[in-house]
């Protein structure tokens, strides 16, 4: 069939074949006999040179601990300009650098009017980038072809505005095919509210995915999403709409009406097991690594 596409592409549009695919978009795609390896090293050589951070001393993860980044209005501003062209090549790399995600994603905030502080912040990014360039994603051949998803959220983790911070992720099997890393648009009264927004986030991801698998063929209902709050996973097995959830917004709720229909099952999960947690805030470098290495990132 692939033939008879070639073939068929060639006479109708005068196109010819390049032949396996390894390089896609800035992606650089190795295929190996035991799976697929996904990476941007090229380019983050380039956005190091660019940047001239080529020779600088490198950092163990993309973030400091309990150092959450704030206005520092009375710091000094610095160039705007450069400060944005950094955090719009980082975005770019989170394509297949889900370990920055969350560092980038909370420097991106002060945009507006960066400080030095936050220059400082991308500044740190740049130099994990140094110390790890070939970090990217592992597709095993023989790994089972099952979707499950991860849920986790940093309660008011933003300190500008004390909102929370909602993270979650998607396996096909151990291949990491999505990931997430968002500012709730709520300021949440509780842990469990925060957990549960994320969740319904998290359950909006699968039922897109479970859609589009379809088209392959591919039936991938009660998907297991696992969640480490046990007060959020009772709330979406209740149906009843009671004191402690009626503020919350109508739109988060459809996660119920997904789990009575069996679309997605909520299942409880140890919080150092919850591969979410890494795109929710910041950690030192042990946790941070095992992190990593549990979502398929490594060095090939």
């Amino acid at each position: 069939m692939s033939n008879e596409f070639e073939t068929l592409m060639h006479y109708k549009f005068q196109m010819s074949s390049m032949g396996e695919l390894s390089f896609f978009l800035g992606l650089q795609v190795k295929q190996k006999s035991d799976g697929i390896f996904i990476s941007q090293d090229k380019y983050v050589a380039e956005i190091l040179k660019k940047f001239d951070f080529a020779s600088v001393k490198t950092a163990s993860t993309p973030m400091e601990t309990n150092k959450a980044l704030v206005k520092d209005e009375e710091a000094e501003d610095v160039d705007v300009h450069l400060y944005r062209s950094m955090i719009r090549s980082l975005m770019y790399l989170t394509a297949s650098r889900p370990d920055i995600m969350f560092a980038v994603c909370a420097c991106a905030r002060f945009q507006v009017t960066p400080k030095t502080s936050h220059f400082n912040a991308v500044k740190r990014i740049f130099r994990y980038l140094k110390g790890q360039p070939k970090l990217g994603l592992w597709y095993p051949r023989d790994s089972p072809f099952d979707l499950e998803a991860f849920s986790d959220s940093d309660y008011a983790g933003a300190s500008l505005d004390r909102k929370s911070t909602t993270g979650g992720c998607q396996f096909l099997g151990k291949r990491l095919i999505s990931w997430q890393c968002k500012k709730q648009t709520i300021v949440a009264n509780s842990t469990t509210e925060a957990e549960y927004v994320a969740a319904a986030n998290c359950c909006g991801q699968v039922l897109w995915i479970q859609n589009q698998m379809l088209d392959y063929g591919f039936n991938f209902m009660n998907t297991k999403i696992y969640i480490d709050n046990e007060s959020t996973i009772c709330i979406v097995k209740n149906p009843v709409f009671h004191s402690k959830t009626k503020h919350i917004e109508i739109r988060h709720h459809f996660i119920r009406d997904s789990y009575e229909k069996k679309l997605i099952q909520v299942i409880k999960i140890h919080t150092d097991q919850n591969v979410a947690d890494l795109l929710t805030k910041a950690f030192d470098a042990s946790r941070f690594n095992f992190l990593i290495a549990s979502i398929g990132l490594l060095n090939l």
